[in-house]
């Protein structure tokens, strides 16, 4: 194919603007076809009305439900769902030139499928998460079973959950489906490219960094006062955020975000007021001198954009994670944040220089960058300043789009 040749790419996804994965997938769809690119998605939930965006299966997607739910009671994550088969004779990918797969483990495409497909077309494995290189969990948090074949798994409830441990059998029939595939593997951060390269089910295959890109149009810093009306958060102390898909879920540090924030309490006179968003954000419960402002998750960027400048800090106490487009979207708006030093989390959230990265699991370190940042107004605004410049330097969505360009033609030139 001649560098100026058309080019069609075709997505699969869970979604198609929902979840961190989804979102990812959807921006990079659409900016690739700013970029004159026929880019389509076949996704298991459609959340748009875009007319390139259809929902995978058509008249077998109730099959497929029943299929999932029989697997699911048998431990036998995503192993069939009837029209994961019957992919390679869509027309959508018959007309594609590259296929590129974002999550395999939301329910709705068999892995099982990788094979076929990659025997048809080029085939691009974006990795949201480790799922790809364990027996079952996303995150395997301190085991490293995963690189020995996994079983006896010490996280089965880990999303997506086990009832029983099939975790080595699964990490086998991995290990079969990838040796009938051929497929180029991206990582967001490069900690899991790291992960990666270290697995014996990927280290087969060719593996690049691509991080996610933002529109930086849409996600930039808009003044505060204004931010805060817009969102009807009325506080003359600071507003700290706290935001990720589901705000309950577990691994995203709820637990140690309300330990810190109690110690906090116990050293400040100034009121603090905690605005959360996601999912289950109007349950929260916080005891202690707070104000806390909850808004259910959106999907519409400049509210999101809003709800970053509206903050003084973004907090995110995650336990285990790639690279959160949360950070990124808060650091676009120029506004720091304040994380663990786990998994991809330190290559966006450099220590004091665009954020403050605690020792993980750690709350009293978590209060003690919460309280830095806090009390040193030219300090946080520096930081604030430094998070615009390295978005708009490393994570613009024409970047990742040029970048993925590049690697799709780089593999249709390769005999």
């Amino acid at each position: 194919m001649s560098p100026a040749a058309p080019l069609s790419v075709l997505h699969l996804s869970t979604w198609d603007n929902a979840g961190g994965s989804g979102r990812a997938a959807y921006r990079l769809h659409t900016s690739l076809r700013d970029r004159g690119i026929r880019s389509r998605m076949l996704v298991g939930y459609k959340q748009t009305s875009d007319p390139d965006v259809r929902v995978i299966g058509g008249a077998f997607h109730q099959l497929d439900k029943l299929c999932g739910r029989l697997v699911d009671q048998t431990d036998r994550q995503y192993l069939f769902y009837p029209s994961s088969f019957f992919l390679p004779s869509a027309r959508w990918v018959r007309d594609a030139d590259v296929i590129q797969v974002f999550n395999t483990h939301g329910g709705y495409l068999s892995h099982r499928a990788l094979g076929p497909l990659s025997r048809l077309k080029p085939v691009v494995w974006r990795l949201s998460d480790m799922w790809a290189l364990t027996g079952h969990c996303s995150y395997s948090y301190e085991c490293d079973r995963w690189k020995i074949g996994c079983g006896q798994c010490p996280h089965l409830l880990e999303f997506p959950a086990l009832h029983r441990d099939t975790t080595a059998a699964l990490w086998r029939v991995k290990q079969r489906i990838y040796k009938e595939s051929s497929l180029v593997i991206v990582t967001p951060s490069k900690w899991l490219g790291e992960l990666a390269r270290q697995s014996p089910l990927l280290n087969r295959f060719p593996i690049h960094w691509i991080p996610n890109g933002l529109n930086t149009d849409l996600f930039r810093p808009m003044p505060k006062k204004e931010a805060r009306q817009l969102l009807g958060v009325n506080s003359q102390g600071p507003i700290l955020l706290f935001s990720c898909a589901s705000v309950q879920q577990e691994r995203k540090g709820a637990k140690l975000l309300q330990e810190a924030l109690k110690l906090l309490a116990q050293e400040r006179k100034e009121e603090l007021t905690l605005l959360v968003a996601g999912e289950g954000a109007s349950r929260w419960q916080m005891a202690g001198p707070f104000q806390v402002h909850g808004t259910e998750q959106t999907n519409d960027d400049r509210m999101l954009a809003a709800i970053y400048s509206a903050a003084d800090l973004f907090v995110l106490p995650t336990l285990a994670d790639n690279l959160p487009n949360g950070i990124l979207e808060s650091m676009a708006c120029g506004t720091p944040a304040v994380s663990f030093a786990v998994g991809g989390v330190p290559e966006a959230v450099r220590h004091l220089e665009t954020g403050y990265t605690a020792q993980p699991d750690d709350a009293q370190d978590l209060a003690r960058g919460i309280r830095l940042l806090l009390e040193n107004d030219e300090l946080r605004s520096r930081l604030g300043v430094q998070c615009r410049r390295l978005i708009e330097q490393e994570y613009t969505l024409e970047l990742q789009a040029h970048r993925f360009e590049q690697l799709y033609r780089n593999l249709l030139s390769t005999p």
